[in-house]
């Protein structure tokens, strides 16, 4: 694996910076990677914009900023709106299809949707719906193992949280595996 930008956007209170930790964690604790987070966030606690940005390198990292993402994970219409544009061409646009109406754009971008807020709510805890993209976002991307997701997901939720978390986490990742075997066979 090369250098993989990816901008992972939401309202305050979608679990926005958490999803980003965890990816990091995962990246450069579990599969030997290296990972650079950097955070942004509106003044706003709850429902501003923020942005988790990352870079995963199978070598050193040499400049820790995103500069044209690879991978964008929109949670809210405003973040895919202002975030689209960076994304570099031929790149990948997860989104949460409740709250994200995505445009066409052309052949070159692969836009896929999860309803990760509605899955978090059938399984009783709208709070993890961030969880939800995040299985979601490593059977699409595949630039995190399972494995890795797995193991930081427990290192970094609150104790009694943890099987919600996995459980969270493999209902995602159970959407992402089955669109991709559907676009395989379609």
């Amino acid at each position: 694996m090369s250098r993989v930008e990816i901008k992972i956007a939401g309202f305050g209170g979608q679990g926005v910076i958490l999803a980003g930790m965890i990816v990091g964690r995962a990246a450069a604790l579990y599969d030997g990677k290296d990972a650079t987070l950097t955070q942004s966030f509106g003044p706003e606690a709850r429902g501003g914009a923020c942005s988790a940005q990352l870079v995963l390198n199978s070598e050193r990292n040499l400049y820790p900023c995103v500069v044209q993402p690879d991978i964008l994970v929109a949670m809210s219409q405003p973040a895919y709106d202002k975030f689209l544009p960076e994304l570099k061409a031929g790149g990948m646009v997860l989104y949460e299809s409740n709250l994200v109406s995505i445009r066409d754009q052309g052949s070159s971008l692969r836009q896929y949707g999860v309803p990760a807020t509605r899955v978090a709510e059938d399984m009783g805890r709208k709070m993890v719906l961030n969880i939800v993209m995040l299985g979601f976002f490593t059977a699409m991307t595949e630039v995190v193992s399972a494995e890795a997701m797995t193991k930081a997901i427990q290192d970094s939720v609150p104790p009694g949280t943890t099987r919600l978390n996995i459980d969270a986490f493999k209902q995602g990742l159970q959407r992402g595996r089955q669109l991709l075997d559907e676009s395989r066979d379609g």
